[in-house]
């Protein structure tokens, strides 16, 4: 059984403060946040959140740090990754500032961060811009827990592959957030690859996979996850290898066989290949958790299939090209 297994039975009595920040995490994450800070979390590693949005996770996580027997605020220190703005590419929402929506005069949610995170500000250190501006790559410290809420792109998630997941050692806890999310396939064939060096804390929280790294990771492996090195193929039995030991999330709401599912099909999809992705998702249509929470997903699919075909010459029109080449060459 997983060191955080212990955690779950404890999830049903957390009771957090009524004026929580606003999050686009469920209650049970922020839950399972506060019971990692207060009852596992040392702080003698590397204490790292990427992706703080509006500061619930962070505050969930930082009051159970706050109450922890072994905590020390003088010296652990809780580093919080995020562009703190709105805008184009940040996927941040305006319901992050205080007022619920972007004030005139700028763009940028940090001071009301920082307003709403002010008892914890003593042993939190706030990195705000773009991860690639505002991460050390000669940084190679200790990472002792992980909280990856930021990968939304593939070039934020090699980031967070090159310079935050080497620096994972046997006893460090990592949280994917977006897990439940089809679009984000690199979190999932990544997740396979690490299969035989760690440790599933239990069933997904909602849409937050929680695990262990109970073996050293070969340096090859961190290598090949931050440059793709993985063909298709190899990323395609990595999820199916992950669909083995992942099924529903704790409350039974979130089947992960059919999203890891989807999640394969946009492999095939990022790799330029819309027959097999639409292959691959179509006889998920069906699944009513995916066919009610996915709609766009399929429609991203079907459209990009639709435009391959729109390229492709009919037969009818390739044989009348080919008659007219004969006639010309004839004459």
């Amino acid at each position: 059984m997983s060191n955080l297994a212990r955690l779950y039975p404890l999830l049903d009595d957390v009771r957090l403060p009524d004026d929580m920040p606003y999050s686009q995490v469920s209650k049970w994450e922020q839950g399972f946040l506060y019971l990692l800070g207060r009852h596992h979390l040392t702080g003698k590693g590397r204490l790292v959140e990427l992706g703080s949005g509006g500061g619930g996770s962070t505050y969930a996580l930082a009051l159970g740090l706050k109450e922890s027997p072994v905590f020390d605020e003088r010296t652990g220190r809780l580093h919080a990754y995020d562009f703190f703005r709105v805008g184009k590419g940040t996927f941040a929402t305006e319901k992050f500032f205080t007022s619920g929506a972007k004030p005139e005069d700028g763009n940028s949610f940090l001071e009301d961060f920082q307003a709403r995170l002010e008892p914890f500000l003593p042993f939190l250190e706030i990195h705000a811009g773009d991860i690639w501006q505002t991460s050390d790559p000669d940084d190679h410290s200790p990472i002792e827990f992980l909280h990856v809420d930021i990968a939304k792109t593939q070039r934020v998630f090699r980031c967070v592959a090159e310079r935050f997941l080497p620096r994972l050692e046997p006893g460090a806890v990592v949280l994917h957030q977006d897990f439940a999310s089809p679009r984000l396939p690199w979190l999932h064939h990544s997740t396979g690859a690490l299969l035989p060096y760690i440790e599933l804390a239990g069933p997904p929280v909602r849409s937050t996979l929680a695990f262990e790294v109970v073996r050293p990771v070969p340096e090859e492996v961190w290598r090949r996850i931050a440059e793709d090195a993985y063909t298709v193929d190899e990323k395609l039995e990595l999820i199916s290898a992950v669909q083995e030991r992942v099924d529903l999330d704790h409350t039974g709401g979130v089947p992960f066989r059919p999203v890891l599912e989807l999640a394969k099909a946009f492999v095939a999809h990022y790799a330029g290949r819309p027959q097999q992705a639409w292959k691959i998702a179509e006889p998920l249509t069906s699944d009513e958790y995916l066919s009610r929470t996915r709609k766009d997903h399929f429609e991203q699919l079907r459209k990009a299939l639709e435009a391959e075909r729109a390229k492709t010459p009919r037969p009818s029109a390739v044989i009348r090209f080919r008659r007219l080449v004969r006639k010309a060459i004839r004459r």
